[in-house]
This record gives structure tokens, C-alpha cells and sequence, in this order.
């Protein structure tokens, strides 16, 4: 995922520089580094362990292996019949795709589509507004549920509230809301008149709103007044008022409006004039709202990612290609079939998982989908298991950072509850390791249900990399394949592909309709991040490795390859091999600086529920472990059993925050925590 990435589920991390020279030679070295022959993790690579589908999955399966000859014969045209097929045109398009200026694509010229209309008018005229859109679970137990025919009516009064307060097509608009339904609404509204979103992730601070409303040069901000956090509540909009302050630099906004959700009943600080209840406006609205088509390159949304610079790039995402690529893999990679099936995705919709795969594609497609607002552990640790036997849940689609606390606090807490209706696991966020892959198909899947593991980022709008599951027999740990129409390669330092069995740079050859646009008004900063490392190819960062049939297995991204005494290893690669040990939940590794070796590798180690930590016999017993599985030299200088690991809400790992404390410093901005109680856990378990 991520993925910045994605509630419990997290986005792929987007790349963030164009590659070095340094990293051509840390994924160079970590292809073919002596030390690491015959490790865990080249025999992975080599094991033939694979699970196909059964019989009867492939006979009813929604997407079958023509798509990929089909779409090997004619990309572009591939596409087209999906863009065709899977969305009502006002206007159709007279070219698939236009590549005459890369890396600047345009794809379905000339068309005009509207993505609310396509989300919802279009299911009710067809007689299925009665279907269940959303089931909402709020964190404290409270539910919502919305029908087609109902959402409809709320996104058509928040477009006529949002055009009461002057927003227009093109004027952006900011989002800073909980995992509420008014999310999806708002965010559908602006896509209805076409007005471009930019959802700023609820567990943000007040200075990382303001730079993004002040890019975006946001003239209404849409949030409330808070939401719920393990039990209490939390707020929102002081955060909003803070960022829109004269204290606060925020004198020379451009926002003009402020709607305020009551969801959490905090009291609220209140500027006449510009802030207003949603009750009062988008409650007070009309439901009739007429839907007109916008250009297939339309701006649909803004997305901030972290950069290099310290300026968060605004990635840029159109309206056409967008679409159709994420209802196409929504569809494909779930194999969803919207009349019977309940589809949870657990992503935070601040995170471009809740994009695509909450707020968009699943309405698209016409699916039955759940929205949960809180933690997995409240009010108690089997809260999502609860809410798959309360909904009756087939597909889910979530992070491995939350498989890997479940494997934590144990297989008993799932077992209570009935999860016979799952026939469908999805992975997201980042690298999934085999055993954390193989605990989650048996302990949720109940070893019948396929697992996609799936690989995109924030920038790639969509999936790219993901096994199909009435097709593919699928391997654990690994991505494996492109989907179809979908170019992607692992190559050399010098943009060659490599060999089975080697690895390299993970790069996108060909454009893809979902792909992003642009960097909000910086378009030679988009050239320089992602096209300038190879030419005519998109680098997405990540370092990655085929295997002997040529099914690809991520890395991470090429900065977390660690220099040790030079030996270059990743961060991951140790990471999946302490999880392989049988008293160990979760692990988190990094370089810190080592006046001896360059850098020494520090792993951070959360055990089992029902491990015993013995002290420096566990920590040993750990080092050797790894030093079995990969080889001497990938031994941990230092392992530190901590009892929680620092993660933003999304489920993302701040190893920034790992490094502080493995290199002896004060530990840096952790505002975007999902507990800002774990540092000063780890503090503690280190003084211990």
C-alpha cells in the first residue's frame, strides 16, 4: 500500500527521487552480494509452493487468461473496450491514448464522463437502487446504511450545498475527515460538479493541512468536529482552525468556507460567517442535481505525498483513465461479483487505497461494501472478525502490518467468530512476508480462500502487479505478475531488463490509464522524480527481484538497502526472516550509522502473544536465526524486543523515528502516530 500510504490497511510508499547512482549500486550489490547465496530468501524465490485456484473458483471466475493475451495484442485497445464496458460516456472518446508528449499521457480523448453519475445515478436508473451501497460501523457501535437510491440523494444535496457556497468546477476543495460516510459523499459531490479534492488524512497536524490548502489554494475545507480513537473522543477541527490562523501563517488562504460534521458531539470553537453545519447546508439541500460530463483529463483529485525536498508533492489524478483502470482491477483482482458479494477494503479513505478502492470503484462496479471508522483492537481485538460475522464479509482487503498484529495477539481471537463467508484476501501497503501471507490465508482464509497481494502506489492511481485469482496459482510473499495491460519490468542499472533469477530496479514501461498526471504546478518536478533515472520510464523506487519464472518479488524501496561493511542488504529481507521465527510477531529493521562497518543493521522485534521473552537468550537466539536464514553477515548488531512498533494510522512504519532511537537521537515530529504512546513504550522497554 501504501501508500504516504494506507485504517489498518496502508498504500504502496510512493517513490520519492528519480533513483542515484548510489542506489543503481545498492540494488546492483543486493542482486548478487556472495554473502546471501543460498539465504532463506533466495530459497523462497526458488521453492515451489503455490496454491491454485480450485475448480470451481476458475469455473465462475469474473476475469479469465484471455485478458492477458488480449491486452498483450493491444494495450490501448484493451483498455478502451474496458473504459467502454465498464462506464457510461456521455461522450465518447475518439482516441484510446495519446503518448505524444511523455511523460504527459492523455488517455479516452475527447470523451466526457461523469464519475458520481457513473458511481450512483447510473445503478438506480438500472434498478438497483435498493442495493446496499455502504454498511457503516462506527467505532462506539453505532451504523449507518446507505442504498444507491439513498447515497445518490445525499451526494446530489452536497453538490447543490457545495455550489451554494460557490465552489464551481475546477476550484479545489479540502477534505480532513474520519472514516465517516460524508467522506465518500464529499468526495463524490466534488467529482459531480467537478470540483477537485484534496483529502488531507485525519491523523494530520495542523502545519501539514496548511501546506496542503495553501498549494491547492482550497477554497472550502469540508471536516468535523472529531471522531473516535480507542473509545474516546478525538478531535478535527481544531486543527482546521489552527491552519487557517493568522498564528498559524494561514492569513493568506484562500478558503472562504468551512462545513463542520457533527459526529463526536466536541465542542467547537466557531468563526460566524465562515464555518457551517453540514446538518444546516448539505442537509438542508436539494436532491435535484443534474450530472454532466467533464473531460476524460478532467482533475479529479490531489493527493499530497511526502518529497525528498520537504515540500509534499501534490500527485495529480484525471477523471477518465482513472476510472476505468480502478473499477477494471477492482473487478479482476477481487473477482468481484457485486450481486452476492460484501467487499471490505480497511483503508482510511485519506490514503489512495480509500480512493480507489472505497470511494470510487467499488460504487462503479456497483458492489455492497463495509466502512469502519475505528481501530481493529476497540473496543475489544476481535472487533473486525465481529464485523465480517455481522456482514457476512467475501472479500478483504487489508495491510500486512495488520496481519502481522493479529498473528501477535494469536490465531484464538479470530477462531471465535465465523469467517466461512471470506472467499477472497487481499494484501496492500507494502511487501507481504511468506509467513504472515501463509497465517492469513489459514487462520482467516480458513486455507481456501486466494490471496491477491498487490502492488501500486499513490502515484500509479491503481493496481499494477497482482495475481488474478481465478487464474493464477499464487505464491506467498510474492506480487508475482503485471496485470493485464500493464507494462511493467524489473531492470539493471543501465534500464536493461534482467534475468530470471536477478533482481533490479522495478520500472513501468509503457503509460497506464490510471497513472498520475502530473505534481500539482510543478511539472518539471514530476519529470525529474519519476522519469529521469531511465529513459521513457517510470521508476517507481522500489527494488525488486524475479524468480525463475519470472514472478516478481518486492524489495522495498531502494533507499532501505543498508550498507554493512559493503555488503548491501534489505531492510526486508531481515525483517521477513526475524518473522519467520516462531516467537515473532512483527519486526522493523534499519541502518544506523557505525563508525566500524558504515552502517549496523538494529531490528526492533514485537513478540508473540505466547512467546516468553528469556532476555539476552531471546535476543541471541533471534540473531542466529537470521544469521541461519541469510547468511553471517545480515546478523543484527542490536535487537530490541519493544512492545509496539511506531505506525501512523494508516498502518505505516516510521522507521525515521526507529532511527532516532537506534542512533542515539531525540526523536523527531511523531504527530501522525497512530498512539503517541509507543515511543515513550519503547523508552521504556529500553530502560528496562
Amino acid at each position: 500500500m501504501s501508500q504516504e500510504t494506507p485504517s489498518s490497511a496502508a498504500i504502496a510508499a510512493p517513490a520519492e527521487s528519480g533513483g542515484t547512482e548510489a542506489d543503481a549500486a545498492a540494488v546492483r550489490a543486493s542482486s548478487d552480494q556472495p554473502a546471501r547465496q543460498g539465504d532463506a530468501f533466495e530459497n523462497l524465490l526458488h521453492e515451489d509452493r503455490r496454491f491454485p485456484p480450485s475448480e470451481e473458483f476458475a469455473a465462475n471466475a469474473v476475469v479469465t487468461e484471455a485478458d492477458y493475451a488480449e491486452a498483450d495484442a493491444d494495450r490501448p485497445a484493451f483498455w478502451s473496450r474496458q473504459a467502454r464496458e465498464l462506464l457510461t460516456w456521455d461522450q465518447d472518446f475518439t482516441q484510446a491514448l495519446d503518448w505524444s508528449t511523455p511523460p504527459f499521457a492523455k488517455w479516452f480523448v475527447g470523451g466526457k464522463v461523469n464519475a458520481a453519475y457513473n458511481a450512483l445515478d447510473r445503478h438506480v436508473e438500472n434498478g438497483l437502487g435498493d442495493r446496499v451501497a455502504i454498511h457503516f460501523e462506527g467505532e462506539p457501535g453505532d451504523t449507518r446504511t446507505y442504498t444507491y437510491a439513498q447515497l445518490t440523494d445525499e451526494v446530489k444535496k452536497a453538490a447543490n450545498a457545495f455550489e451554494s457556497l460557490g465552489v464551481a468546477k475546477g476550484d479545489r476543495v479540502a477534505v480532513y475527515l474520519p472514516m465517516i460516510p460524508e467522506a465518500v459523499i464529499t468526495l463524490l459531490a466534488c467529482a459531480r460538479i467537478g470540483a477537485v479534492h484534496s483529502v488531507v488524512f485525519g491523523g494530520f497536524s495542523a502545519d501539514a493541512l496548511r501546506s496542503r490548502i495553501e498549494d491547492a489554494e482550497a477554497k472550502l475545507v469540508v471536516t468535523a468536529d472529531g471522531t473516535y480513537r480507542r473509545g474516546k473522543p478525538s478531535a478535527l477541527k481544531p486543527a482546521v482552525d489552527d491552519a487557517l490562523s493568522q498564528e498559524g501563517s494561514g492569513a493568506g488562504h484562500t478558503v472562504r468556507n468551512v462545513i463542520v460534521v457533527k459526529r463526536n458531539g466536541q465542542g467547537v470553537d466557531w468563526h460566524e460567517g465562515r464555518d457551517h453545519w453540514w446538518e444546516d447546508t448539505v442537509g438542508a439541500a436539494s436532491t435535484q442535481h443534474t450530472a454532466v460530463g467533464h473531460d476524460a483529463e478532467h482533475p479529479l483529485f490531489i493527493l499530497y505525498t511526502s518529497g525528498t525536498t520537504g515540500k509534499p508533492k501534490g500527485i495529480l489524478h484525471t477523471t477518465g483513465g482513472y476510472l476505468t483502470q480502478t473499477a477494471y482491477t477492482h473487478r479482476a483482482v477481487f473477482d468481484l461479483h457485486p450481486e452476492t458479494d460484501v467487499y471490505w477494503c480497511t483503508a482510511d479513505v485519506g490514503w489512495v487505497t480509500g480512493h480507489s478502492y472505497v470511494a470510487y470503484a467499488p460504487l462503479i462496479n456497483g458492489a455492497t461494501q463495509v466502512m469502519y471508522e475505528g481501530t481493529p483492537d476497540s473496543p475489544h481485538q476481535g472487533r473486525w472478525w465481529e464485523i465480517i460475522e455481522k456482514y457476512k464479509v467475501s472479500i478483504l482487503y487489508t495491510a500486512p502490518t495488520a496481519i502481522r498484529t493479529f498473528m501477535k495477539w494469536g490465531k484464538d481471537i479470530p477462531a471465535k467468530y465465523d469467517l466461512s463467508s471470506i472467499r477472497v484476501l487481499g494484501s496492500v501497503g507494502e511487501p507481504i512476508n511468506p509467513e504472515a501471507w501463509m497465517w492469513y490465508r489459514d487462520v482467516i482464509g480458513g486455507n481456501r480462500a486466494p490471496i491477491v497481494d498487490t502492488w501500486w502506489q499513490t502515484e500509479t492511481g491503481a493496481q499494477m502487479i497482482a495475481p488474478l485469482p481465478g487464474v493464477t496459482a499464487t505464491k506467498p510473499g510474492s506480487a508475482q505478475t503485471p496485470l493485464p495491460g500493464i507494462a511493467v519490468d524489473v531492470v539493471d542499472e543501465q534500464g536493461e531488463s534482467v534475468p530470471n533469477g536477478s533482481g533490479g530496479y522495478l520500472v513501468i514501461r509503457e503509460p497506464w490509464p490510471a497513472m498520475l498526471r502530473g505534481i500539482w504546478g510543478d511539472p518539471q518536478r514530476f519529470k525529474e522524480t519519476y522519469w529521469s533515472r531511465f529513459e521513457n520510464m517510470y521508476f517507481a523506487g522500489d527494488g525488486a527481484k524475479k524468480d525463475d519464472d519470472g514472478d516478481i518479488w518486492l524489495l522495498g524501496r531502494v533507499d532501505d538497502v543498508m550498507n554493512i561493511s559493503g555488503h548491501r542488504l534489505s531492510t526486508t529481507e531481515i525483517e521477513s526472516a526475524l518473522v519467520s521465527h516462531p516467537a515473532v510477531a512483527e519486526a522493523a529493521v534499519v541502518g544506523a550509522t557505525d563508525p566500524t562497518t558504515g552502517q549496523a543493521i538494529v531490528a526492533f522485534v514485537i513478540l508473540r502473544g505466547d512467546a516468553v521473552d528469556t532476555g539476552d537468550a531471546m535476543v541471541q537466539e533471534l540473531r542466529n536465526h537470521v544469521g541461519q536464514e541469510i547468511g553471517p553477515i545480515a546478523k543484527p548488531k542490536t535487537i530490541l524486543i519493544v512492545p509496539e512498533l511506531p505506525k501512523t494510522r494508516s498502518g505505516k512504519i516510521m522507521r525515521r523515528l526507529l532511527k532516532d532511537v537506534a542512533e542515539g537521537r531525540d526523536v523527531g515530529d511523531a504527530t501522525t502516530l497512530a498512539d503517541n504512546t509507543v515511543m515513550q513504550q519503547i523508552a521504556a522497554s529500553l530502560k528496562k
